[in-house]
């Protein structure tokens, strides 16, 4: 990862969150796709800025919002950019402000960089292999200060953080579980990546996934948590999650610190 593209990545993150936030604030229409997930012209907009940004830094780009490249095309990339721009597009159009944008570099299936911003907040977390990761408020300068590099933290009680649109019993029977081995959990529900800033944050040491999600969605938040010590795990194999697949369905997942084992 060039030091030089992350000032791009934030350029592209800021300009798309001020686009996001334009719709956000305004009544604004809901189309279904194919797939009848939902898509607002925040979507399209974020899209069309971030492709503008990363374009020119070379390697295919895979995004929710563009035509992907043929897998025949993209296997044997060298690099490979996963973008979504708006992660969270239900809660986007629920107006509860737990929305995101990711960006995530790939080298050989595994995520080398991330970065998530929240519009709301405006905040980003960002890092990932070699460098350590980050959270920064929007326009922040000296984004390497080490004061600023994140660790890892284990409370003595610990957290649960999962989705607000997707639980199921199978999610129940985990944080059981789980608060066998570690004591009452607190839970927290969440929409979106942004659940990687409870997990990096320390807000959050368990977030079980038993339900879709898309490579887009994760990679950002994989590269920057295992930046800092935690894991992604696909559930059925324990295996850190792969990315620039044929198919681009994730499996199902856990992410955790590194360390705390689930019996």
């Amino acid at each position: 990862m060039k030091e030089e593209w992350i000032d791009i990545l934030l350029k592209a993150v800021y300009e798309a969150s001020a686009e996001i936030m334009k719709v956000y604030s305004t009544p604004f229409e809901v189309i279904r796709k194919a797939d009848h997930s939902p898509v607002t012209q925040a979507d399209k907009n974020s899209s069309t800025i971030l492709h503008r940004y990363i374009s020119p830094l070379g390697y295919p780009i895979v995004s929710e919002e563009e035509v992907k490249p043929p897998y025949e095309e993209r296997k044997d990339a060298e690099l490979l950019w996963l973008i979504d721009p708006l992660d969270g597009t239900k809660e986007f159009v629920k107006k509860n402000d737990e929305f995101c944008i990711c960006i995530a570099l790939i080298q050989n299936q595994a995520p080398i960089f991330g970065m998530i911003a929240s519009p709301v907040e405006q905040e980003v977390i960002f890092g990932g292999k070699d460098m350590g990761a980050y959270k920064i408020p929007f326009f922040e300068k000296n984004i390497f200060d080490p004061k600023q590099k994140l660790e890892l933290s284990i409370p003595e009680q610990k957290s649960l953080v999962y989705s607000r649109s997707h639980f199921s019993p199978e999610v129940s029977q985990i944080v059981n579980q789980i608060e066998d081995q570690y004591g009452k959990l607190e839970v927290i529900k969440k929409g979106s990546a942004l659940k990687f800033f409870d997990l990096i944050s320390g807000k959050a040491q368990f977030y079980p996934r038993l339900a879709p999600t898309m490579e887009w969605d994760i990679a950002a938040g994989q590269a920057i948590y295992e930046a800092i010590g935690g894991e992604v795990l696909d559930f059925s194999k324990f295996e850190p999650l792969r990315y620039n697949k044929e198919d681009l369905y994730n499996p199902y997942f856990i992410a955790k610190p590194k360390g705390l084992e689930i019996k």
